[in-house]
């Protein structure tokens, strides 16, 4: 009974009596399961599965799991069944991490900005399978899909903006950097969204928007935006020229200051994942968009979503109150102090 017990409460404990390291587990799970989540749905359109689940919530009209429906093959009804199934675990994680967060209490207070943030995660989830419905009963609206992909990107940003601030205070933002400089990872992280939303319009708008198989074995296309291929695509291109500038001039600014480490690291990430998403980008295009190089493409967006993120996060701390740790608030190191009346 004895050792029943001890593994009950290694279980629970996580969960209901978190430590600090136990709440950046939660938080660091909900960033990786989100952008699997995002990578495995891409998958799904890119390989024309949207509609191997022709119904919704169940899988067809007569099965609610995977089953043969008219016009679709057996692996595009299984590659769709499969990323609806990985929703369950996701849904157990963001509410995991939102009651881990709710029973966090660093000195015996909550952390309400932990809490607001992880209850994101699961409304999130909930939002993402209404909208999903509506997705599949519309047919892959490209509208609905693009909506789809975005507000996956919001949820991600949600997870990553928490598992960095578990390490922080609730107090006010302390600078790390110059405010020039924080404007201009500020406006990187605004025109990388865009980019995000130019992306699913030129996805919308290309071949790869999904096709379907009507009863008669005739390929259909599924709804497309009515833009010019060309056009959609050089905006996009566009958009990328201008994010590598930006980060060409952040990375200098960080390089030249008295940045933190972190903050010139995820610099240097940034810009590499720019210029390898220009050259994944520029390929793929000039070879007629092969799916498998386009969700590379995808996925790699993702990764540099989260790096442009932390990279925005880490020119900024918060500094601690009495209440995180139970003891007087310490007065900031000379440096950041230095830092933040400069900026």
């Amino acid at each position: 009974m004895g050792r029943v017990s001890s593994w009950l409460t290694r279980v629970t404990d996580p969960v209901l009596r978190p430590t600090q390291a136990a709440v950046r587990g939660w938080a660091l799970a909900s960033v990786i399961s989100n952008a699997v989540l995002i990578a495995t749905g891409e998958a799904v359109r890119l390989s024309s599965s949207g509609l191997g689940c022709p119904d919704w919530p169940t899988c067809t009209k007569t099965s609610l799991v995977a089953a043969h429906s008219v016009g679709q093959t057996s692996l595009n009804t299984a590659i769709e069944f499969g990323n609806r199934m990985l929703t369950y675990p996701l849904v157990i994680i963001a509410g995991l991490t939102f009651i881990a967060c709710l029973r966090y209490r660093p000195g015996g207070a909550r952390r309400r900005d932990l809490v607001w943030l992880s209850a994101l995660l699961p409304l999130g989830v909930i939002a993402q399978a209404v909208v999903g419905g509506i997705v599949v009963l519309t047919h892959l609206n490209p509208a609905g899909v693009s909506v789809h992909y975005l507000l996956s990107s919001a949820i991600l940003a949600a997870a990553v903006v928490l598992h960095v601030r578990v390490d922080e205070g609730s107090g006010p933002t302390v600078s790390l950097v110059r405010v020039d400089l924080r404007v201009l990872c500020a406006l990187l992280v605004g025109v990388t969204a865009l980019m995000l939303a130019a992306g699913t319009v030129v996805t919308g708008t290309g071949p790869l928007a999904g096709t379907t198989i009507d009863s008669h074995g005739h390929i259909k296309t599924v709804p497309r935006f009515h833009f010019p291929l060309e056009s959609v695509t050089q905006l996009h291109a566009d958009i990328g020229w201008f994010i590598g500038a930006l980060a060409v001039a952040v990375v200098i600014g960080l390089r030249f200051s008295s940045a933190p480490r972190a903050a010139v690291r995820y610099g240097w990430l940034v810009l590499v994942g720019l210029g390898l998403q220009g050259v994944i980008g520029y390929v793929q295009y000039f070879n007629h968009l092969p799916a498998g190089l386009v969700w590379v493409h995808v996925t790699t967006s993702v990764v540099l979503w989260i790096c442009v993120l932390r990279l925005y996060l880490s020119t900024r701390s918060r500094a601690a109150q009495p209440a995180d740790t139970g003891t007087p608030s310490e007065p900031a190191a000379p440096g950041v102090s230095q830092v933040s009346a400069k900026a």
